[in-house]
């Protein structure tokens, strides 16, 4: 899997991927979403630049994952989920990504067991920071 310079658009962009694939399928809703949040500007990409990116983070995990279908995204190994969020380091980013993951997998109103690990994984490599304030 290639990797990305830290912090980059890119970068920011597979950990979208990665959490709108994570329930093994990308519904019309998710994509809605990107669109009415205007991701792509808030990455710094044009629309085309994100669809290139998910399609090409596609294609990488069919090809290296070892026989892995979509139903098993969210089973990626630990160190392959180690260099996705490790190339995020920077905290806001981080935290705005949280967000964007959170809006995504709740897009469709269903929490999955995989859209749960993708969530859970960015919490345990970028830290509890990136929590976002749920009011009481």
């Amino acid at each position: 899997m290639r990797s990305y310079p830290r912090n980059s658009p890119q970068a920011a962009t597979r950990i979208l991927a990665l959490a709108m694939l994570a329930d093994a399928h990308q519904c019309g809703s998710e994509a809605a979403l990107l669109e009415r949040l205007a991701v792509h500007e808030q990455l710094g990409l044009s629309r085309h630049e994100i669809q290139t990116v998910v399609h090409t983070f596609c294609e990488e995990l069919l090809a290296s994952s070892g026989g892995l279908c979509w139903t098993d995204i969210s089973l990626l190994q630990p160190e392959r989920l180690g260099q996705l969020f490790g190339e995020i380091d920077d905290a806001a980013l981080q935290r705005k990504l949280m967000n964007l993951c959170i809006a995504l997998v709740d897009a469709d109103s269903q929490l999955t067991e995989g859209e749960s690990r993708v969530l859970l994984a960015a919490m345990r490599y970028w830290g509890a920071h990136v929590a976002p304030y749920l009011p009481a």
